[in-house]
C-alpha cells in the first residue's frame, strides 16, 4: 500500500496545505518517512489523516466560487468500529462547508471495504448541502463496497453505484471532472424525480 500515492497531477492548480480554507492548511509532508498505517501496512506520506486509523483522504481540489471539492479516499471505511463518517464529516467536510463548499466528489476506488453502522451522519451531511442546492457523489466504488453501502441505505443520501463510474478521471482537469459529475448527477436526479 505504500506505493499508492494520492493523485498529484493537479498540484499546479491546487495544494490543500497551502489553502487557508482547507482543513489540511499548513500540513508538512515528509516524502521519506512513512509513518502512517492502515493496520500493518504503511501508506504513502502524502495521504492525510483525519481521525480514522483505517481511512485516509487527500483534498485534491477545492473551488470556492463554484462551491465544490474533490477528495480521494484510501483504506477501509469502517463506521461500525471507528465511526469513520463522523470523523470525515467533522474534520474534513464541515470546515469545507464553512468555506462555502456544497458539492462533494469523493473518489473511492481505493476504498477496499465498508462496514456500516447507521446512516445518521450521511443524512445530516445530505440535508445540510441539499438545502443549498448541493450534493454528494461517491465515484468509482468497488462493486462489493457499493453493495455494502446500499445495504446501509447510504444511497438515499449519496449518489453512488453504476451511474457513478468515471474511470478516466485521472486524465481530466478538475473542472472537467466536476462538470461531468455535475451534469451526470443532475441528469440522474431528474430521472429519479
Amino acid at each position: 500500500m505504500h506505493a499508492i500515492e494520492p493523485h498529484f497531477l493537479w498540484r499546479e492548480l491546487y495544494i490543500a496545505s497551502e489553502d487557508a480554507h482547507s482543513p489540511f492548511y499548513g500540513r508538512v509532508y515528509d516524502e521519506f518517512v512513512f509513518s502512517q498505517r492502515i493496520y500493518n501496512y504503511l501508506i504513502h506520506p502524502q495521504w492525510d489523516a483525519f481521525g480514522s486509523p483505517t481511512l485516509y483522504t487527500k483534498l485534491l481540489y477545492a473551488d470556492y466560487e463554484e462551491g465544490y471539492a474533490i477528495c480521494e479516499m484510501l483504506g477501509e471505511w469502517n463506521d461500525c468500529l471507528q465511526n469513520d463518517i463522523m470523523f470525515l464529516k467533522r474534520e474534513v467536510i464541515e470546515p469545507l462547508q464553512e468555506a462555502g463548499i456544497r458539492r462533494f466528489v469523493l473518489l473511492c476506488e481505493q476504498v477496499l471495504s465498508f462496514h456500516g453502522s447507521d446512516d445518521c451522519y450521511y443524512q445530516e451531511w445530505f440535508e445540510e448541502v441539499a438545502e443549498e442546492g448541493g450534493w454528494i457523489v461517491f465515484l468509482n466504488l468497488l462493486p462489493h463496497v457499493t453493495d455494502e453501502m446500499r445495504q446501509m441505505n447510504i444511497h438515499h443520501f449519496v449518489q453512488l453505484g453504476e451511474d457513478c463510474q468515471l474511470l478516466e478521471w485521472r486524465t481530466m482537469k478538475p473542472q472537467a471532472l466536476y462538470r461531468q459529475v455535475r451534469d451526470g448527477f443532475l441528469h440522474t436526479q431528474r430521472e429519479l424525480g
